[in-house]
């Protein structure tokens, strides 16, 4: 008769099974299941029915389209993923052999071999590699802050360009029928035989530089256009709708530098991922420190081709043996300076953001000043100086070539104003972006991995007309 083995690898699974000792539950990472898997479409126009583009709608639309974001935003959930792997107990092992001579004949008992193992290794290791991956899991998710803060700086900073594109364009063809109205002057005292042909000549030249700046800037603003596109995963001949043509200065202030320091030091992802780079690497020394200790593993088997049933079972445990010394301490010195390397480049990114951000300030204080400067002296300057040329022209007491000098020192002030505003904005995004804040007024809770954003391919945010604009 053959033995049955169905009772004894029933009997060894259920004591197997019932010592070990399970992982504790994780809670799963926000945005795992199936909506998370989806990936980021480009379905409809997020500023369908907009008259402008609105600063505040442009960048939550980034936020929410961008796939280089959505890849960061993956990455940190793989990583908050395998803390609980980390801290799992190894499968068991299950083996199985058959004795094929006792299959033969009838009078030989069947012999068969049944094993059933589990390693426990040591416990302090299983809670040092969860804590490990956790520190990197913290890691990833600082560096998915990062890479919003970038997208939606760099995503601001365009908008900026673009409302100075459209301010430089609004200033030329003013200028443009300026110099019209000058030339069709000079014309007319030209046919009168006041002045010499080379005035109606000299505005022609004139009007054409004027044109050809249009013409530039008419491309900038499909370059800009082209960048907006590939942030907001758009067609890149995707029209948009014109941003908000002012763009207003914003009240200068006076920060405390040192305020400012500590803001950032506290809000900067940067070094959040340093910091978890630096727990991560403690948590791995302490695990090569622990290398040297044994590990623990359960045996329990039946063998029926023993004649006695008290030896078919057998129950026992088996240990590792770490007598490699030499990879063991190298081990450890790896660990060592893999720690104190993390610890260099956690200092190392303190030191760069507080100079960040005082530079920061320091630029943002210069562009303030410089902003002043054309308000209250260049600007009025060169509008009286055009004023003043125009009517000694028209009067005989002055040439046309002073007038378009005048004009075009007046041209070039007030497109050198609108970069300064323009300037002052970047300025003030790079500000944010030292101290670690979102910019144009954002909710926070975009900085969180998990943080509930729009369902991809949504009806888009509403519009507040050029709310935006404003900080």
């Amino acid at each position: 008769m053959f033995a049955k083995p169905a009772p004894a690898l029933s009997l060894i699974l259920l004591v197997f099974l019932t010592a070990a000792a399970r992982a504790r539950q994780e809670p799963q990472p926000p945005g795992t299941g199936a909506a998370a898997g989806a990936t980021v479409a480009a379905a409809g126009d997020p500023f369908a029915g907009a008259a402008r583009l609105d600063r505040r709608a442009l960048l939550a639309e980034v936020a929410r389209r961008n796939p280089t974001l959505e890849a960061a935003r993956l990455a940190w959930q793989a990583a908050a993923a395998r803390p609980p792997q980390e801290r799992a107990l190894p499968d068991p092992m299950l083996s199985y052999e058959v004795a094929p001579g006792s299959i033969a004949g009838s009078s030989l008992r069947f012999g068969q071999a049944i094993e059933l193992s589990q390693d426990l290794p040591l416990p302090g290791r299983r809670r040092l590699r969860g804590e490990r991956a956790a520190a990197e899991a913290r890691g990833v998710a600082a560096d998915y802050r990062s890479v919003l803060l970038d997208l939606l700086t760099t995503a601001s900073q365009l908008y900026d360009d673009d409302c100075l594109v459209s301010r430089s364009l609004a200033i030329v063809a003013q200028h443009r029928a300026l110099l019209a109205e000058l030339q069709e002057a000079a014309a007319g005292r030209y046919a009168a035989g006041l002045v010499p042909q080379q005035d109606p000549i000299q505005a022609e030249l004139e009007g054409s530089k004027v044109l050809h700046r249009q013409v530039e800037l008419e491309a900038e603003r499909e370059a800009i256009a082209s960048r907006l596109t590939a942030l907001l995963h758009l067609p890149a001949d995707h029209a948009l709708p014109p941003p908000s043509v002012e763009l207003e200065p914003p009240e200068a202030g006076q920060p405390d530098p040192g305020a400012l320091v500590a803001a950032a030091l506290a809000a900067r992802p940067e070094l959040a991922a340093r910091t978890a780079a630096v727990e991560a690497q403690r948590a791995a020394l302490a695990l090569a420190r622990l290398a040297g200790r044994p590990d623990l593993a359960l045996r329990g088997s039946y063998d029926s081709m023993w004649n006695e049933p008290g030896y078919r079972w057998m129950a026992g445990v088996a240990v590792n043996l770490p007598v490699r010394r030499d990879r063991l301490a190298s081990q450890r010195v790896e660990a060592e300076a893999r720690l104190a390397q993390a610890q260099a480049e956690l200092a190392a990114t303190e030191d760069r953001i507080r100079a960040e951000v005082r530079n920061a300030a320091i630029e943002v204080r210069e562009a303030h000043h410089l902003l002043a400067i054309f308000a209250d002296r260049l600007l009025p300057a060169a509008r009286d100086q055009v004023h003043a040329a125009r009517s000694g022209f028209e009067t005989g007491r002055g040439s046309f070539l002073g007038v378009i000098d005048a004009e075009r020192s007046l041209r070039d002030v007030e497109l050198g104003r609108e970069q300064a505003v323009t300037d002052l904005h970047r300025k003030l995004a790079e500000l944010d972006r030292a101290m670690g804040r979102l910019p144009a007024g954002l909710p926070a809770a975009l900085l969180e991995p998990g943080a509930e954003r729009p369902a991809l391919g949504s009806p888009p945010l509403p519009h507040h007309g050029d709310e935006g604009v404003s900080r």
